[in-house]
């Protein structure tokens, strides 16, 4: 099962690298990763999205709160939360398809960041599974480049990640 995993560390070098580590030693695999300092900038916040059982998950968090840098772990999937990831992609745009592409980045909300005679450059935000349905319902062959950001998350109404 697929757990996001929201963790407060110390911002200082070499944090980010033992975080890494551990799953990497362990054998547990990294979906994707994102962070950046808080309001606080001694501090900052990764989000880790993984997969794994319950029992695998809680070992996880156990072992994360080993680490001295890692001030609270907080599993994003025990409650309802807000998730988003962007993706930039880079589609060709020539003749008919100029059109399929800008009608195709309405449908999903995005938008077109950057133009040039044969290509758009366009901004999608949403779940995952909004950014693979645009994947899918695009010809693969228009698909010059793509970059995503991976998941980030937060906990919905009074459920906070502080000190």
């Amino acid at each position: 099962m697929r757990h996001i995993l929201s963790i407060l560390l110390e911002n200082e070098a070499g944090a980010l690298s033992r975080v890494v580590g551990l799953f990497s030693a362990r054998g547990y695999n990294i979906d994707s990763l994102t962070v950046s300092t808080t309001e606080d900038a001694t501090l900052s916040r990764m989000t880790i999205v993984t997969s794994g059982s319950d029992d695998v998950i809680e070992q996880i968090t156990k072992q994360l709160n080993k680490l001295i840098e890692v001030v609270k772990v907080i599993d994003l999937n025990e409650s309802d939360h807000v998730e988003r990831e962007l993706m930039l992609i880079k589609v060709r745009s020539t003749g008919k398809d100029r059109e399929e592409m800008k009608r195709m980045a309405d449908i999903f909300r995005g938008r077109i960041l950057d133009v040039t005679e044969k290509t758009y450059t366009i901004e999608l935000t949403g779940e995952s599974s909004k950014l693979d349905a645009f994947i899918e319902a695009v010809d693969r062959t228009l698909i010059l480049e793509t970059v995503r950001t991976g998941a980030s998350g937060i906990g919905r109404g009074e459920r906070i990640l502080k000190i």
